[in-house]
């Protein structure tokens, strides 16, 4: 299998248009089968290098992500991250802030779950709803008691751009690697996952009217996506525009970005000391 991850990474300062970056892809799997198989050897890398990740202690991996609803996030999660041992890994998802949260700047929630060193951290939705579904109701503002004379309009969202880009450089500086994905789906497709949630009595759950109240916004939400993934793309902490038509695809193009990722982060077991092994052999002796 081979998946260029770099077809999907948005780069730093680029212009961000949308309708550019493909909602499919041709797929890298022939059969449903060989998906399977494909996902099954890509989630055994992953608990390996989880393993070696959480044995060293050294550094931590945060996941985002973001998109549309019915987008895919739930399962991509599911399933590339199903292999992965629950001591070494987190998820975290952000619905509507709380009063509590309220109270707080628009980081502050999403800091409290930021994963330790040696752990992988997965946000479903993040903090970057404080640029995405405040910007398409800026109403929303009027209920986090934001001081008088705070910035509003685009001088907002440049002032919020402006402190994810630093918290995501801090974090990059202290050890913790930042992976973004936007799940791109298309609108036709969104209507089809929506009316088989109507249809299928098992799946009715996952279907509530604000779903398609929010529809209503689709290019409110694609404009405020765009200038997010060009404002907040860097070097460090990436963006990845990841097709999600195909849900297949779209989890075998995430979990080879997060294997890239977890690959070049040059992990390794701890090293044993002289004295170490000396201590070893000596509790050797005694059992």
């Amino acid at each position: 299998m081979k998946i260029d991850t770099k077809e999907f990474r948005v780069p730093p300062g680029k212009k961000v248009d949308l309708a550019r970056w493909p909602t499919e892809v041709k797929p890298v799997y022939k059969s449903k089968k060989h998906y399977e198989e494909l996902l099954e050897e890509q989630v055994e890398e992953l608990s390996d290098l989880q393993r070696l990740m959480y044995a060293s202690d050294r550094q931590a991996l945060l996941l985002i992500f973001q998109g549309m609803d019915a987008a895919g996030k739930d399962g991509a999660i599911r399933h590339v991250l199903t292999g992965i041992n629950p001591q070494g890994c987190q998820v975290s998802s952000f619905k509507q802030p709380s009063a509590e949260e309220k109270q707080h700047d628009f980081l502050w929630r999403t800091t409290k779950r930021l994963p330790p060193r040696g752990m992988i951290g997965i946000f479903n939705r993040s903090y970057y709803e404080d640029v995405l579904v405040v910007r398409v109701h800026p109403e929303i503002l009027d209920s986090t008691g934001r001081p008088e004379g705070s910035a509003r309009g685009k001088g907002l969202w440049k002032e919020r751009y402006r402190s994810i880009n630093d918290l995501e450089r801090h974090l990059h500086c202290n050890g913790t690697r930042i992976i973004k994905f936007y799940l791109h789906l298309s609108k036709d497709e969104q209507k089809r996952r929506f009316l088989e949630r109507i249809d299928d009595p098992d799946k009715n759950w996952k279907f509530s009217s604000a779903d398609a109240s929010e529809r209503k916004h689709w290019d409110e939400y694609a404009h405020a996506f765009a200038a997010c993934l060009e404002a907040t793309s860097t070097k460090d902490s990436p963006w990845y525009v990841v097709p999600a038509d195909d849900k297949e695809n779209a989890r075998l193009i995430i979990s080879e970005i997060v294997l890239n990722a977890l690959r070049s982060m040059g992990l390794d077991y701890p090293k044993t000391t002289p004295e170490r092994r000396e201590e070893l052999l000596a509790i050797k002796k005694t059992l």
